[in-house]
């Protein structure tokens, strides 16, 4: 094995087989000829000693190995890497001493700018650009180390991680005003009779709600309707869908203006933290622990505060 012999374009190459199923996609992704991907393919897999690409299981197209799904992993976290770099020598030039990469899921959204800015104002040399995705998407650009830093709502158990507290995070269910079960949501019947507008699957508030309802219901069945996105998820509230279980983070508005309220449910609302976290196996940057030190710092100043209950 030769990995010393591996180059930037035969990585590429690979990966856009893999984006592409076929060498001929790859090409055209690429602006390279099939015979030239090819080429690439092969001198990396002479590199590895081992077979990268195979036809694909429909015999349209080629899809990867298991050697070349691990070594693609590699490559992809090489081109974080150099975007990394790429993007710190740019805030250098323009006289500030880097940058920081900060991943937020997407319940965060409601806040993140808000601590992007505090962080601006408190140190206006040091460029922070924010990423925003569902709790996936986190996970995985911190594996890849994409991020420098992420908040989210419950660290991941892999890839193991450094978590800090950095506030308190509420949940709980809400309706609009008119709803019969604000006023007597001890009423488990009714409760479970409803349709509970959610997130997808994996996602921290829809395991939250998941096992809230479990414990509250005593086994009950319920009814889901999935939507995609917080927003979504309150506008389908407010035209009489459903109720949803959110983040209290999410609806700071909505509370505020009596556009929703809050349904007074057994163990509601359910309190969480958010945390700051990084990747364990990675000793971050000097530039990274001190933001990461500064956010402690905050002790969730940057956060919302919805109406109490």
């Amino acid at each position: 094995m030769r990995m010393n012999a591996v180059t930037l374009k035969q990585l590429r190459a690979l990966d856009a087989v893999a984006r592409g199923g076929s060498l001929t996609a790859a090409g055209e992704s690429l602006n390279l000829t099939t015979p030239a991907i090819h080429t690439q393919i092969r001198g990396l897999e002479d590199a590895v000693g081992m077979k990268l690409i195979q036809r694909a299981v429909d015999g349209a197209g080629s899809e990867l190995t298991e050697a070349g799904k691990a070594l693609r992993e590699t490559a992809l976290r090489i081109e974080d890497n150099l975007s990394q770099a790429e993007a710190t020598l740019s805030a250098i030039a323009r006289g500030q001493v880097g940058r920081i990469t900060l991943g937020v899921v997407s319940t965060g959204k409601y806040f993140a700018p808000r601590l992007v800015k505090m962080l601006q104002d408190a140190h206006p040399e040091i460029e922070v650009a924010l990423r925003v995705g569902n709790r996936s998407a986190i996970i995985e650009g911190i594996e890849r180390g994409s991020f420098d830093i992420a908040v989210m709502g419950r660290p991941p158990r892999h890839p193991p991680v450094v978590a800090e507290p950095i506030g308190q995070h509420p949940h709980a269910l809400v309706a609009p005003l008119d709803h019969p079960l604000i006023s007597k949501a001890d009423d488990l019947e009714q409760l479970f009779g409803e349709t509970f507008i959610s997130r997808e699957e994996g996602s921290g508030t829809r395991i939250l709600m998941s096992r809230w309802l479990d414990r509250v219901g005593d086994g009950r069945l319920y009814d889901t309707l999935e939507m995609d996105s917080n927003e979504t998820i309150k506008q389908a509230v407010m035209a009489g869908l459903g109720i949803a279980f959110l983040s209290l983070h999410t609806v700071t508005d909505e509370l505020e203006t009596g556009r929703l309220a809050l349904i007074p449910a057994p163990g509601l609302p359910l309190m969480r933290h958010w945390f700051l976290v990084r990747r364990e196996s990675e000793r971050p940057r000097e530039l990274a622990l001190r933001v990461w030190d500064e956010i402690v710092e905050m002790n969730g100043a940057f956060l919302p505060h919805p109406i109490p209950d």
